[in-house]
């Protein structure tokens, strides 16, 4: 397709204008962050930015996600846009004039200017109707943060009929402001959650020998599972094995019965993520016979992987360079590890993810405060660019040049 068909100076345009609307919702929804499926007063405010324009208004029983539907006049096919809308389990320490008010809740993820972008773009494609040739499904979605909304919001009939492309943005603080970046195939890794509990025999603690205890064999299944991956699993199919957390004992003279231990597995296929499950439970259960312990392994299945369409991926990259310049988009080498529940989208849709740089005024985008930090600001401005990146994209996918 050529994008130039595009009505780039016009989208640009209607991204610079919804600025202000956008970063004023985006800073009424920082202040108030909610977490998890239910996230009543977001939704408010989102149904509130939305109220008045042409929309059918979707919601579901398992969640308070959001469906906006934009019919345009020409019955074509039709396109997804995805913001999500939850905040994360963290206390603010960024010092901003709107700082959350709820104490251990942030949203420190950049998705209360996910919202307010995708809002921004529903109403820059409602006030331009007419131009559309097909449907535009806007997905306000909670529960990103492990709580698989956009699993809900599927299984809740919200999106049905499925459609025929799908486009995301997420923005990112260590990338250069402005910037859309992506790729095609793998981008965000599948991530499941790991507990393995080893229960030996409590003594004590100056009597070793006459206990089972956990804490070494915790220990030594930590450093076997590092050595497994490297062993087991080829390094042009990458996994990571973080054990985060272990719990053990109560005090210092005696030997627990039993101790636990909790990580994150990411990986980027199910070959391998499959490899990676099985040898983690061989590694603990034997090691644990070895020391006459017992080790019971449970497997959280997390997010699959998320797989950009390279057709979509495409487009993206070529309308990121027509509405901005070439310097608008940036090939990423490699997929990170970080996870993302819009993959349930593409494994049913063909589309793509972008990340929009958002390195705040003044920093290093290398060095500043990263995604999940509760000190993480942004360069507000750049919500500009993702109003008018969610309007062309949408313009793009609908148009006959673009064969899917």
């Amino acid at each position: 397709m050529n994008v130039m068909t595009i009505d780039a100076h016009g989208w640009k345009a209607a991204g610079d204008a919804g600025l202000e609307s956008a970063i004023e919702l985006r800073r009424a929804i920082h202040a108030e962050p909610e977490l998890g499926l239910d996230l009543p007063k977001t939704t408010a405010k989102v149904k509130a930015a939305l109220a008045g324009l042409p929309l059918e208004i979707r919601e579901g029983h398992s969640t308070s996600g959001v469906l906006a539907i934009l019919r345009g006049p020409a019955n074509g096919r039709t396109v997804l846009l995805r913001g999500d809308m939850d905040a994360l389990p963290l206390t603010e320490e960024t010092g901003l004039p709107f700082s959350s008010l709820n104490v251990g809740a942030m949203h420190a993820c950049g998705h209360d200017t996910h919202v307010a972008m995708l809002a921004g773009a529903a109403r820059a494609l409602c006030e331009r109707r007419e131009r559309l040739a097909g449907t535009v499904m806007f997905m306000f979605q909670p529960g990103e943060e492990g709580h698989h909304g956009a699993r809900f919001m599927l299984e809740d009939g919200l999106i049905d009929p499925l459609p025929d492309v799908a486009f995301a943005l997420h923005i990112s603080p260590n990338m250069p402001s402005g910037v859309f970046a992506g790729r095609t195939g793998p981008l965000l890794a599948a991530a499941d959650k790991v507990t393995v509990k080893v229960t030996g025999q409590g003594g004590h603690a100056s009597m070793p020998q006459d206990a089972v205890d956990p804490i070494p064999v915790l220990c030594e299944i930590v450093t076997a599972i590092q050595a497994m991956v490297t062993r087991r699993i080829s390094v042009f199919e990458p996994a990571v094995v973080t054990i985060a957390h272990i719990d053990a004992g109560t005090t210092n003279n005696v030997i627990p019965e039993s101790g636990r231990m909790v990580g994150t597995i990411r990986t980027f296929s199910e070959r391998t993520r499959k490899m990676v499950h099985e040898g983690i439970a061989r590694v603990a259960e034997n090691i644990a016979a070895a020391h006459l312990a017992r080790a019971q392994i449970d497997i959280d299945p997390g997010f699959p992987v998320t797989v950009c369409d390279g057709r979509v991926t495409e487009l993206a990259a070529r309308t990121a360079r027509t509405v901005f310049g070439e310097d608008g988009w940036m090939t990423m080498p490699h997929p990170i590890m970080g996870a993302e529940d819009f993959s349930y989208v593409l494994q049913k849709v063909p589309g793509a993810m972008a990340f929009l740089g958002a390195a705040p005024e003044g920093g290093d985008y290398r060095t500043c405060c990263a995604l999940h930090s509760n000190r993480m600001v942004l360069d507000e401005r750049v919500m500009a660019r993702g109003i008018a990146m969610h309007c062309a994209m949408a313009e793009a996918a609908l148009s006959s040049d673009f064969e899917l």
